[in-house]
């Protein structure tokens, strides 16, 4: 087992632990925090797993959850507004910010190993989606439950 795929099942392992946990349990904004950071911890692990395995597809498959994971999140949010005017998830910034610090580590660790070409440049692309999406969609989230909220006083 190389360092790449050991890294990769280490994160799916101990970052869908809380994942799971915060799906399971909690309020509705909770969980689709929960679902979001999902998402980007297999996005990430796909990452790793390219890399170990030596499969450009994983990457591709990566590029598309690093896309429809948020994506997913901003629907969610946008069809259940009405059931999130309880209020915003308690801790929502600090799991965005380990999100996003978590995208950036992956990513450099893969471009370092990468060889300068179009690769590169994909793999550079898909680290800021997955950091962007992650961001967007916990400011929706946020946002969203906060503009209902002050509009039902």
């Amino acid at each position: 087992m190389s360092p790449w795929t050991a890294s990769g099942a280490a994160l799916l392992a101990f970052g869908m632990v809380p994942v799971l946990r915060g799906v399971a349990t909690g309020s509705l904004a909770r969980r689709l925090l929960a679902q979001n950071a999902g998402s980007t911890v297999v996005a990430l692990a796909f990452l790793l797993l390219a890399q170990g395995y030596g499969r450009p597809a994983y990457v591709d498959l990566s590029l598309v959850l690093g896309l429809l994971g948020p994506v997913g999140t901003l629907m969610c949010v946008r069809l259940l507004a009405d059931d999130l005017a309880g209020g915003a998830p308690r801790g929502s910034s600090v799991v965005t910010v380990a999100c996003v610090v978590a995208s950036a580590a992956v990513t450099v660790a893969v471009c370092v190993a990468t060889t300068p070409g179009r690769a590169l440049v994909k793999l550079v692309l898909i680290g800021a989606l997955v950091a962007v999406g992650n961001v967007a969609a916990a400011w929706a989230l946020r946002v969203g439950v906060v503009a209902k909220t002050d509009a039902a006083r």
